[in-house]
């Protein structure tokens, strides 16, 4: 049951290096923080999805089918911009080095509860491979992530400074969200699911702040704070921790 597991979320993962073209930069070039991790997800992580099923609310399992679709969004929007825009570093680092493990996490908790991501908020649906495959890059099942990749790609394809801005409102964005999945996991005792997106969240502190630091460099002082506000979003945030 394990082996086939982890052979349905490598060949997610896998369509998902085969759909999108990440470019030849490498993660060592200026500007970027990838968080330079190695191959493979942190041992915290495998131990908690390795780990005994935690009883899951329907709000739960909701949270990480969005979440799938949530990731699979920053990666798609960093690396399909990164095409249009080759000088910003981050998008290429990010995406490579940080998103795609980011997804794996996310898919490995959906595999473990058999929550089929492609059905929100259907959850109940069992996980399907086919049902994944059928969304290329740029494409989900959610409306709402739909059309903010929209808005988020037109604007990062149109100069450096708004590819670097799209990064600030991506990762705002998952941290509002995530500050919701954290407390839901910890009120309903899921300490697996509470450990991962601690993970997810963690990483999204750190790209904020690698974007911040390349508006900055473009001689924008105030960095993510200089993004105009979206929705509920507002993007300044240097309350959020640093490395």
């Amino acid at each position: 049951m394990k082996e086939k597991a982890l052979l349905r979320s490598f060949v997610v993962i896998a369509s998902i290096w085969g759909l999108v073209a990440c470019g030849s930069s490498d993660s060592s070039n200026n500007g970027g923080n990838g968080e330079n991790v190695p191959d493979g997800l942190p041992s915290n992580i495998e131990t908690a999805l390795s780990a005994s099923l935690s009883t899951l609310t329907p709000a739960l399992k909701d949270s990480i089918s969005y979440m799938y679709s949530e990731e699979r969004l920053a990666y798609d929007v960093y690396s399909n911009v990164y095409k249009m825009q080759t000088s910003v570093n981050q998008l290429n680092n990010i995406s490579k080095n940080s998103e795609i493990k980011h997804i794996d996490a996310v898919d490995k908790l959906a595999i473990k509860y058999d929550l089929n991501t492609t059905k929100y908020p259907d959850t109940t649906t069992p996980y399907s491979t086919d049902d994944l495959l059928r969304y290329g890059s740029g494409a989900y099942p959610v409306t709402a992530i739909q059309e903010l990749y929209n808005m988020l790609y037109d604007k990062g394809i149109q100069s450096a400074q708004d590819a670097l801005e799209v990064g600030c409102m991506i990762e705002v964005v998952d941290i509002d969200d995530l500050d919701i999945y954290v407390a839901q996991a910890s009120v309903s005792n899921a300490p697996d699911v509470l450990e991962v997106f601690n993970y997810l969240r963690d990483g999204s502190y750190n790209h904020y702040w690698a974007f911040d630091k390349g508006l900055k460099n473009m001689g924008i002082s105030t960095g993510c704070c200089s993004v105009a506000s979206y929705g509920t979003h507002n993007f300044c945030h240097p309350e959020y921790p640093q490395k």
